[in-house]
């Protein structure tokens, strides 16, 4: 493979992956903290105002940086009015996620989380954004692959099985703590659906309004600037108390700082700029692996058990990932052979997953 083959291909295929599997680690990660700053009193409300503020102004610098020398198309009414529609749905889905936590548990926020995938794809078929043509190959792939993913999720969820790996902690499992009968958790389970699904409609329109204006930094700080000048006034009005304002314990701090830094400005930028390499179903498509991954960090740092049901949703979730990256792969080759040399660049009106 020549120097440029090999170079686009890590572009389009090696980095994408990672990347998104990093985004996903870093999720698991905020849950965690968010639930328990939650639990030392930090209300969601101010939560979601500080940590999309202090992204935006940790990514000021870096939109004008990475944009100085761009040549990007001028601003438009319908690019602020994506921005707009992008922030109150990201507001929206943050005040519904963050409830829905604290309500149950960033565990039951893992699994439904894996609705994601089901949600964009079914979107993206709609807005004519995913091809889906049932006789071929390389469609067959991704609907097989999106389904054997979300499969391997559940299986992780719904079976336990024997433990593989047995540490001293005695720490719940994930099917323990699903049916655990906590005061809430139908509502927590509802709100957590919300989320996601709101969170589809923003992979999509997100995924459109980078391919009008492909600036990921600028793109996002605008973003994360909207939903601040949005949510602290509506915030404020939910949560008139100053006492609830003032961050009095370090773990509040810690989870405040991540959220803002690795979750709204690192997270957001990241599948941003995966929706503009490879479109919103292939970044949703990776969602399932949080329930896995926060299997796998219990064990290695909480000193959790390891159970069989986890091991095989982990690789059921591993082959559904092979197979849908394996059938866009084909589409893109077929693609490609169809429009023209594969350094060509694509007509604008092409659609987004190429």
């Amino acid at each position: 493979m020549a120097a440029g083959g090999r170079g686009r291909y890590c572009y389009r295929e090696v980095v994408p992956f990672a990347a998104m599997v990093l985004v996903e680690c870093a999720n698991v990660g905020n849950s965690t903290l968010f639930k328990a700053a939650s639990d030392k009193g930090l209300s969601y409300i101010v939560f979601v105002v500080y940590s999309f503020g202090i992204s935006a102004i940790a990514l000021l610098p870096l939109a004008f940086l990475f944009n100085r020398k761009a040549q990007l198309p001028p601003f438009s009414f319908a690019l602020v009015g994506r921005i707009f529609i992008l922030a109150v749905l990201g507001f929206t889905a943050q005040m519904l996620g963050y409830k829905g936590i604290q309500y149950s548990s960033p565990t039951l926020s893992s699994a439904i989380s894996n609705l994601t995938p089901a949600f964009t794809f079914a979107l993206a078929i709609i807005f004519r954004m995913e091809k889906v043509v049932l006789g071929s190959l390389h469609t067959q792939a991704k609907i097989l692959g999106t389904v054997v993913s979300i499969s391997g999720a559940l299986v992780v969820v719904l079976y336990e099985g024997p433990a593989v790996i047995k540490n001293s902690s005695q720490s719940t499992s994930l099917n323990q703590s699903l049916g655990s009968s906590q005061s809430g958790w139908a509502l927590g389970g509802l709100l957590l659906t919300l989320d996601y699904l709101v969170l589809s409609i923003w992979y999509i329109i997100q995924a459109q309004t980078i391919r009008m204006y492909p600036a990921e930094f600028l793109v996002v700080f605008l973003y994360n600037t909207s939903v601040t000048l949005i949510s602290a006034p509506v915030c404020y009005f939910l949560e008139p108390d100053l006492k609830a304002w003032s961050i009095s314990t370090e773990i509040m701090l810690i989870a405040l700082l991540y959220a803002a830094v690795v979750s709204s400005a690192f997270g957001t930028v990241v599948h941003t700029w995966g929706l503009n390499v490879k479109g919103p179903v292939y970044v949703a498509l990776f969602r399932p692996l949080s329930i896995a991954i926060a299997a796998i960090l219990g064990v290695l740092f909480l000193g959790d058990r390891l159970y069989l049901g986890s091991v095989i949703g982990a690789i059921l979730i591993a082959a559904g990932f092979y197979v849908v990256l394996w059938g866009k792969a084909q589409e893109e080759i077929s693609e490609d052979w169809g429009v023209g040399s594969i350094e060509s660049p694509a007509p604008e009106n092409a659609p987004l997953l190429q």
